[in-house]
């Protein structure tokens, strides 16, 4: 995806294909994930076993914060497509400012629902992508490490749906200037909707899950991921997600707007 381009980015099919791209990206990182253990030490705040000097939060917030930072400082969160989960944390880049063109509306990074994210994949996801419920400390790096892949890989799918409300809003202003100046949230929904692509995404995710879910030298079958739970994830947290962020951003579209 080419974001100094508007017309790629805002294009309907190009959006949709980059979305496609993500599925795979975020199926081998549950797959990775999938090797170990919940470890719910990783994300229980201040646990008495870890020293993390003054921080007050979790080992996983711990080590996301750091990784913000860095991250930042090599230009991460000035691309349009990513949002920070700590964005109070994060530093200037070192590195030359790339100039993007202004695609989205000017309140688009005022819509951040990493907190969201984040917990129902703890909540939700982990219990059914990990190998089985358990507490194994001599892991916490690694799957700290993991949840932080999975984490950024869902929050950039989660936080498209700007640039497909966007797309949306711009095919037909008329009508969704209409529908946030009365606030019009069923409306909004509604009109974003699109049953269709959203079965075929569900499908799509079920043949992707039996083929990527299985090693294939592993005589005994054993799977990684199901498609039910993968299924699930999307049916019940990922899609709805994504609307979630379609609305908001739509409801503050026309704030500020000259």
């Amino acid at each position: 995806m080419d974001f100094t381009n508007p017309a790629s980015v805002l294009d309907l099919n190009n959006i949709r294909a980059e979305l496609v791209k993500m599925e795979d990206s975020i199926i081998f990182k549950f797959i990775e994930r999938s090797h170990f253990a919940t470890c719910p030490g990783v994300y229980t705040p201040n646990n008495a076993h870890l020293h993390l000097d003054d921080f007050h939060g979790s080992f996983l917030d711990w080590l996301l914060v750091h990784l913000e930072i860095t991250q930042s400082q090599i230009r991460r969160y000035t691309s349009p497509d990513q949002t920070p989960f700590f964005p109070d944390k994060i530093k200037e880049s070192i590195l030359p400012a790339i100039d993007y063109p202004q695609v989205l509306g000017p309140q688009a990074s005022a819509v951040n629902y990493n907190d969201t994210i984040k917990q129902v994949y703890i909540d939700k996801m982990v219990p059914l992508i990990s190998k089985l419920e358990d507490d194994d400390e001599n892991n916490y790096g690694s799957v700290a490490s993991c949840d932080i892949e999975c984490l950024q890989a869902l929050s950039r799918r989660i936080h498209f749906g700007k640039f497909v409300a966007e797309a949306k809003f711009r095919n037909d202003v008329e009508l969704y200037t209409d529908l946030i100046k009365r606030r019009d949230i069923q409306g909004i929904v509604t009109s974003i909707t699109n049953s269709a692509v959203e079965e075929k995404i569900l499908q799509r995710l079920t043949t992707k899950a039996e083929v990527y879910g299985v090693d294939p030298t592993n005589k005994e079958g054993e799977r990684r991921i199901t498609p039910e739970y993968l299924v699930k994830i999307y049916k019940e947290y990922v899609i709805p997600l994504t609307k979630d962020v379609e609305v908001e951003y739509l409801l503050k579209r026309l704030e500020d707007v000259e």
